[in-house]
C-alpha cells in the first residue's frame, strides 16, 4: 500500500465531501432555527456514508470479476487511446458548466427549505440521504476513480474494505466537522454557514464541471502515464 494510492483516495475523498449529499444538505440541516439536533444529523450522515460504503463494496467486486473476465484487453494501446480521448472530453465539457453560465437553482432551493423544516423526521431524513446518494450515481465520478484505484492496486480485500470506509469517512468529515463547530461555537460557525449556503445557491449548477475536469484529468493522465506519452514527449524535446 503506497503514499501515493493514500494521498489519492484522500484527495478523491475530499472532492466527493462536496457534492450535494455530503456538503449541501448538511450545511441546510445545520441552519435549520433553533438548537440542532446532533442524532439528526448523524442519522442522515450516517446513511450516506453506508450508502457509499455498499455500492463501492459492489463496484469493486464487479470490478475485479470483469478485469479477471478480460485479462489484459484493458492494457491494449487502442484501449488506452480511447480512455486518452475521453479523458479530454470530460474535461473540455467540463467548461460548459462554468461559473458564469446562469444555472437554475429552484430543485436546489426546495430541498434546502425541506431539508431545514423543523418536523422533518428521522425516516425522512434517512430517505432523503438515500435519494441525494441515487441522485449522484450518475456524476460520482470521484468515487468511482477511488474505486478503479483500488481494482488495480493488489490490495488484498481486507484492506478494500478498511480504505473504502476509510474514503467513506473523509467523506463526510468536513460535515461532521461543521457539525462539532456549530454545536461548540453556534455564535462563530453561523455566518460561515450562511456563507457556505450563499455559495452552494449560486454555484449548485456548476458542480458537474469541476467533476468532469477532474475525472477527465485523471482518465486522461492515466492513459498518457501508461502510454508512455510523457517520455516521448522528454525524447522529442531533448
Amino acid at each position: 500500500m503506497s503514499a501515493g494510492l493514500l494521498l489519492s483516495l484522500a484527495g478523491l475523498a475530499l472532492v466527493d465531501s462536496t457534492s450535494i449529499g455530503t456538503l449541501f444538505i448538511p450545511v441546510w440541516l445545520l441552519l435549520a432555527p433553533g438548537p440542532v439536533s446532533v442524532r439528526r444529523i448523524l442519522t442522515y450522515l450516517g446513511t450516506i456514508t453506508a450508502f457509499y460504503f455498499v455500492v463501492g463494496l459492489l463496484l469493486f467486486a464487479g470490478g475485479s470479476r470483469l478485469a479477471d473476465a478480460l485479462g489484459g484487453a484493458l492494457d491494449n494501446r487502442p484501449v488506452l487511446w480511447a480512455q486518452l480521448v475521453l479523458g479530454v472530453a470530460l474535461f473540455l465539457l467540463s467548461f460548459r458548466y462554468g461559473g458564469k453560465r446562469k444555472t437554475r437553482t429552484g430543485g436546489v432551493l426546495r430541498w434546502r427549505d425541506r431539508a431545514t423544516a423543523g418536523d422533518a423526521s428521522a425516516r425522512w431524513l434517512v430517505g432523503l440521504a438515500l435519494f441525494a446518494a441515487l441522485a449522484e450515481v450518475a456524476t460520482m465520478l470521484p468515487y468511482l476513480g477511488a474505486v478503479g484505484l483500488l481494482a488495480t492496486s493488489g490490495v488484498g480485500a481486507a484492506g478494500v474494505v478498511g480504505l473504502l470506509a476509510g474514503y467513506c469517512l473523509v467523506m463526510v468529515l468536513p460535515a461532521v466537522l461543521l457539525l462539532a463547530a456549530r454545536v461548540a461555537r453556534p455564535g462563530r460557525i453561523e455566518p460561515l454557514l450562511a456563507r457556505l449556503n450563499d455559495w452552494i445557491t449560486r454555484t449548485s449548477g456548476s458542480t458537474l464541471g469541476w467533476v468532469l475536469a477532474i475525472a477527465g484529468f485523471l482518465l486522461a493522465r492515466d492513459a498518457a502515464t501508461r502510454l508512455d506519452l510523457f517520455d516521448a514527449l522528454d525524447r522529442w524535446g531533448s
